[in-house]
Parts: structure tokens; sequence; C-alpha cells
């Protein structure tokens, strides 16, 4: 009777086919997670990143800010048609100092979709010393 020798050196142990396991896991895990990743950011780039600060760049593109309300819309982008804005101005202060509270709302929706204040100088408004504002 023979003894065939034992093939032990010719197989994968345990514990090594558990390090590849634990290797192979961590690999698809990182490349699930990068994949997620760039899809979330793909959805963010289809969605038009508007906010108030939109508004204030188009309401201050003129250098009078005359107190009141107005308001506006974003015909000329194609992405942006679905938004309007409106902004209250005061006087914030003397030397000109003018504050703007600005909504910026989307057609359809109650609730606004950013809100912004800002200061912004008029050099060609003055306070009268007495009585209401006056333009120069």
């Amino acid at each position: 009777m023979r003894i065939q020798p034992r093939l032990s050196g010719r197989a994968f142990t345990l514990l090594e086919v558990m390090i590849a396991s634990g290797i192979f896991f961590m690999a698809s895990f990182g490349i699930l997670a990068l994949v997620s990743q760039n899809l979330r950011n793909a959805r963010f780039l289809q969605r038009p990143p508007i906010d108030a600060g939109m508004v204030a760049a188009q309401f201050a593109a003129t250098n009078r800010f005359p107190e009141g309300h107005r308001d506006g819309d974003f015909d000329e982008a194609e992405l942006l048609k679905d938004y309007s804005w409106s902004a209250e101005t005061y006087e914030a202060g003397t030397n000109g100092l003018m504050a703007a509270d600005m909504v910026l709302s989307r057609r359809g929706l109650h609730d606004p979709a950013d809100k912004l204040s800002i200061i912004i100088f008029d050099p060609n408004y003055r306070s009268g010393p007495v009585g209401p504002p006056r333009l120069r």
C-alpha cells in the first residue's frame, strides 16, 4: 500500500482566502462610493444652480436704487424662465446707504426659493436734513 503525499502546499489556506476577500470588498466599496458621488454630481449639474445672489447681481446692475418695490424675471435664460424675483429697497442709513430685501420665487410654488438682504451704496441718493429723502 502506497501513501500519497499531502497536497496542502497547493491550496489556499482559510486565512489567505479571508484576506483576499477583505481586499476585494474594500476595493469594491471604494469603487461604488466613487460611482455614487459622480452620479450625484451629474444630477447637480443638470439643475440650474440659482440663488438670491443672481437676483442681487441683476438688481444691482445699475448704480441707482430707488426706494420702493421692484420685481423682474430671468426671461433671457432658458433654464431660469420659471423663476422671478422681487426686491424692496429702503434707506438703511445716511450718506446714500440703501438696504434691499430680495426674494427669489419659482412659479407654481408658494414658498420662496431663496431670500437675501444686502446693503448697497447709491451715490445719487441723499437724505434731506428734515422731511422725506430727496433724489439729487
